[in-house]
């Protein structure tokens, strides 16, 4: 039997949706108003998050090919980047883990996506590594590009547990 810390320190991901997610960024997918263009065979969802990279920073892509990970999915790292926002754009169709916290004392949050959505976390937001769930776990990250550190790291005592939905 499970003690009383042990349940408390579980979580159950939500689906995830613009306004469940706002504190934290923007969900990024094709859905709501949109323009067309080519000719009126492709629909524009025109500027869908808000990239904040600094003063001192420009915008990048990087491509990240992380290991898929299976839920129920155990972490006791989260991380912020201060000088910019950062945001996820899978490569694939497939769900992927989104963990993300007020602060380092705060009980994370875990959203879900639905495979056609990605996200953008605004400057400063608390968060987990990335967290595929399917191979191959390849995703394009448009982030701050600069001279000064921009990541910190905060490991908790005892790890979290993301159950499955």
């Amino acid at each position: 039997m499970k003690s009383e810390d042990e349940r408390m320190r579980q979580l159950r991901p939500e689906p995830l949706t613009a306004a469940a997610f706002a504190r934290f960024g923007e969900v990024l997918e094709a859905s709501g108003d949109f323009r067309l263009i080519n000719q009126g065979l492709c629909k524009r969802h025109h500027d869908r998050a808000q990239m904040d990279f600094g003063p001192e920073g420009r915008a990048g892509i990087s491509i990240f090919h992380a290991e898929p990970r299976a839920l129920p999915h155990s972490f006791d790292l989260i991380e912020r980047h201060p000088e910019g926002s950062q945001a996820f754009l899978p490569m694939t169709a497939h769900p992927f883990l989104v963990i993300v916290a007020k602060d380092p004392q705060a009980t994370p949050q875990a959203f879900l996506t639905n495979g056609a959505q990605g996200i953008n976390l605004h400057r400063g937001t608390w968060h987990g590594v990335l967290t595929p769930l399917h191979a191959p776990g390849l995703f394009a990250v448009v982030d701050r590009i600069g001279a000064t550190p921009n990541l910190e790291e905060h490991r908790f005592t005892e790890p979290w547990t993301v159950l499955a939905p």
